[in-house]
């Protein structure tokens, strides 16, 4: 759904509560300027980030950022932009847009255009995973509260209509208390540290939306069945970050005495089916399917009897909710909306911060063998050294 954003609001909001965008006071009738950066040279615009701008009143779409000739020719066609760039730097330096789109799926660029694109006084919404390491999501995340900038991590599965109703039910009692969270990540070719980094933040994302923020890790990371090292670190194609082992699994501490589980094992792929969460209650058991679509069900359970036991999954009724969830805007209108309000997005990167954080966690028990709490006293990547 677009969005109109009333460049007077937008103005007057951002101006009287930070005083660091004045540049957006020199042409008050123009349309917002907005920004692509990626790199067709190593794989997509994550999932259709360069789209993001496109139809949506009040703003212009004036350049493209990519190092690939081609790339940028093409992309740089379709989406409709008026000038492309091969340097980033040259684009933002040249065009001082407002709004910028990071759409590489690589994270080992995204703290350092993040960084010089707020410094820029742009707002920007960026591909997961955020960023590699808590050290870099604070900086990013210091220089957005500096400048007075919001951003937003496309963590999107959070403001799905299925997810939000099933967290309406959830706090409704629909199954009881909830007590354990029960993670599996996709657990294909990628199963382990990758599919940790690149699948499981989306995880650890609905767990804090459904569990809060955790208190603790421990953690079991192993290669080819022995306990990793720092010398089992690796860089995987969509680099994001150091990762580590074929096997993951690890123990996340909630407060009111809720625990969650991440796994990550290829051998356990076809037991375990479709990556998700499990939700346990005191009253009955929700499943959350996840993809580009995901899909909400719920177990019945006739007992156990000489003949055995039968579980029967079935669709979430929405009928279930008593209320209906409140109404939401799509990922990068609540962006916009964010900015206009002055206000954090849903999908913020204080949250996608923090799903990088629980990755590093597994990471920092895993070597040591001890629990570790949070927030993480070590911000550097465990892998790192």
């Amino acid at each position: 759904m677009a969005i109109h954003l009333p460049r007077r609001r937008f103005l007057a909001t951002l101006g009287t509560a930070t005083g660091l965008v004045p540049r957006l006071l020199e042409a008050e009738d123009a349309p917002l300027r907005a920004v692509v950066i990626g790199h067709t040279g190593r794989g997509d615009y994550g999932h259709g980030l360069e789209h993001i701008f496109k139809g949506r009143p009040g703003i212009e779409l004036v350049g493209l950022a990519d190092p690939v000739e081609s790339g940028r020719a093409k992309i740089g066609k379709v989406i409709g932009a008026s000038r492309v760039y091969a340097d980033w730097r040259e684009l933002l330096d040249k065009e001082r847009p407002q709004l910028v789109s990071i759409a590489m799926r690589h994270a080992d660029q995204h703290a350092e255009i993040a960084l010089a694109c707020l410094r820029a006084g742009a707002h920007c919404y960026i591909e997961k995973p955020f960023v590699r390491s808590p050290d870099e999501s604070d900086a990013v995340l210091a220089e957005a509260e500096k400048r007075g900038c919001r951003i937003a991590v496309a963590h999107t599965m959070r403001m799905m209509p299925v997810v939000r109703r099933l967290k309406q039910a959830l706090g409704e009692g629909l199954i009881g208390e909830v007590r354990e969270l029960r993670a599996f990540g996709k657990q294909d070719s990628r199963a382990g540290g990758e599919d940790l980094m690149v699948l499981g933040l989306h995880l650890f994302d609905l767990m804090r939306m459904f569990a809060g923020d955790p208190l603790r890790c421990s953690a079991r990371v192993l290669s080819q069945g022995s306990e990793i090292t720092s010398a089992d670190r690796r860089q995987v194609k969509d680099n994001v970050g150091w990762v580590a082992g074929d096997q993951v699994s690890a123990q996340f501490a909630f407060a009111g005495g809720v625990s969650a589980t991440f796994t990550s094992d290829a051998r356990l792929r076809e037991t375990t089916g479709r990556w998700g969460i499990e939700f346990q209650g005191s009253k009955g058991v929700a499943k959350l399917n996840c993809d580009l679509s995901p899909d909400v069900f719920m177990r019945s359970t006739r007992g156990w009897s000489a003949a055995g036991k039968q579980d029967d999954w079935k669709p979430l009724d929405a009928a279930l909710a008593k209320a209906a969830p409140d109404p939401s805007l799509a990922p990068v209108s609540d962006w916009l909306d964010a900015i206009v309000k002055n206000r954090e997005p849903e999908c913020s990167g204080r949250n996608g911060a923090w799903g990088v954080e629980m990755v590093m966690a597994v990471y920092h028990a895993a070597l040591s063998g001890c629990r570790v709490d949070f927030p993480l006293n070590v911000r550097t990547h465990p892998l790192a050294s």
